[in-house]
């Protein structure tokens, strides 16, 4: 069949009551099944004639020839219709398979120099996103997000997706997004492509049509977006999946980009895992002088601490004054009791785990439970640098928030949907947890919202409730990320102190 048709020699008018444009049907299809030069003198009497609309002009003489790129048929040359109403001549035939051959020679030309650039532009797409990854500090998007935002640019596409399975038998989940309707991807669960269950980063990149990812992102129209390429991220245990898909009418996906895009996951994926091995030796190093410290508190400081106690109490034998002795029983009490602390900081710097799952992937499981045995299919989404912002106490008073607040979307809200959003952007985290249910004027029972109001106390936010009868409920938990908030409520008291 045509995928193209281009004509010469016919104004707008024309075209328009003609209507579509020819398939390759008929005498035009005869190229297509058999590309030799076609010569006649009458159009209309060939036995394959047909197919003509009421308003085409006349066609009377006819003069075709295949286009031909190396041994492939690119296209056909159609001429029609000869000034003087004369049929073409011998030598308007050897004429047109010149300029065939020619139009080969320059269409072969012009593909080499476009795959070139193309593969230039991937290339560079790759080197970038890996110079991205590896030299952020404090970005302002986390690793996944840097990367759509390169392929979305050396793929020449409209959308680019991670997909990332995080198990739990929640299928795939769309963990980054950018380009056209990006936001109505970002969180939801991908399903019905059995094909990337074994799919391997070595494999070839797999092909979907825009009715096929309809079906699989509900969100994403089929006259979106015409082709999608799908390939696996190699490295890590965890599953991922770059998809990128491009408009209709836009440069079909072609050989160069199977190659290319396998090579651009390599980048990245290499980038990602140098990234992960770098914060990996962070970690170690301050888990390293965490225990330096700690050794040096207990072998150094609480000895001399201990001996400095036992030698002040020693001073009760040269005084009988009962002040003098009630000081010195205030002092020891004191240094008990800065002991006492120093083992509770020792304990604690030791007891930081090692190789502790992220924050995100605690945050994933945790809705993936909360979810677990409902209808509903939930909605997560994830922006900026999390993992490297919330940590430690922090991290499980926003857990306990994010917990409390689906659980009561879950249990009360009688909702169609409900969408969890964590994002980090400069020093100000926020979660939002929004449903479209019943909403509510005074809650029945305040438990449960004064508990998430008091963890958001506790890790230095405010939490926030907004509900509207019959449009649904907001809980939105704002978290500032400067320095005095890292500190926590015993620390700031030992800080006055």
């Amino acid at each position: 069949m045509l995928s193209h048709f281009i004509t010469v020699g016919l104004d707008d008018d024309q075209i328009t009551r003609i209507g579509s444009l020819p398939r390759g049907h008929g005498v035009l299809g005869l190229l297509i099944t058999e590309p030799h030069p076609l010569r006649l003198t009458d159009l209309r009497r060939h036995p394959q004639a047909y197919g003509f609309p009421a308003h085409h002009p006349q066609m009377t003489s006819f003069l075709g020839v295949p286009i031909r790129v190396h041994d492939t048929v690119f296209g056909n040359l159609y001429l029609t219709e000869k000034h003087g109403g004369i049929d073409f001549s011998d030598a308007d035939e050897k004429l047109l398979i010149s300029l065939a051959s020619a139009a080969g020679v320059a269409i072969e030309n012009s593909r080499l120099f476009d795959d070139s650039t193309r593969r230039t532009r991937w290339l560079e797409g790759g080197l970038e996103a890996a110079e991205a990854l590896l030299g952020q500090h404090h970005a302002a998007h986390n690793d996944l997000e840097l990367v759509t935002q390169h392929a979305i640019h050396a793929s020449q596409s409209i959308l680019a997706l991670v997909l990332r399975d995080f198990g739990h038998h929640q299928g795939l989940i769309c963990e980054a997004a950018d380009g056209i309707e990006s936001g109505a991807h970002l969180g939801r669960r991908v399903e019905g492509v059995p094909a990337l269950d074994t799919l391997s980063p070595t494999d070839r990149p797999l092909l979907l049509t825009g009715a096929e990812m309809s079906r699989v992102l509900p969100a994403t129209a089929a006259d979106t977006i015409n082709a999608v390429l799908c390939s696996r991220l190699p490295g890590g245990p965890e599953r991922h999946f770059l998809i990128i898909g491009r408009a209709p009418g836009a440069t079909a996906f072609t050989e160069v980009d199977y190659e290319m895009l396998r090579s651009f996951t390599s980048h990245v994926s290499l980038a990602l895992e140098l990234l992960k091995a770098h914060r990996q030796r962070e970690e170690d190093a301050v888990l390293g002088d965490r225990d330096r410290i700690a050794r040096d508190l207990h072998d150094l400081v609480i000895q001399r601490l201990f001996a400095t106690g036992l030698s002040i109490q020693s001073l009760r034998k040269y005084t009988a004054d009962p002040h003098a002795i009630e000081r010195i029983s205030a002092v020891t009490g004191e240094l008990d009791a800065t002991i006492r602390e120093l083992r509770d900081t020792i304990y604690a710097l030791r007891s930081i785990p090692r190789n502790a799952p992220t924050f995100t992937s605690t945050v994933f499981s945790l809705v993936a439970d909360a979810f677990d045995g409902h209808d509903l299919e939930p909605v997560l989404q994830l922006s900026g640098p999390l993992d490297a912002s919330i940590e430690g106490e922090r991290a499980d008073h926003i857990r306990a928030v994010l917990l409390e607040g689906l659980s009561n979307a879950l249990r009360h809200a009688e909702a169609r949907s409900i969408t969890t959003a964590l994002t980090v952007a400069g020093e100000q985290f926020d979660l939002v947890i929004s449903d479209d249910g019943r909403g509510f004027v005074d809650a029945a029972r305040t438990s449960g919202l004064a508990n998430m109001k008091h963890r958001a106390e506790l890790c230095g936010g405010t939490l926030s409730i907004t509900s509207t009868p019959g449009h649904g409920t907001e809980v939105h938990l704002a978290l500032p990320l400067d320095d005095r908030s890292r500190i926590s409520p015993s620390e700031t008291k030992r800080d006055e102190r």
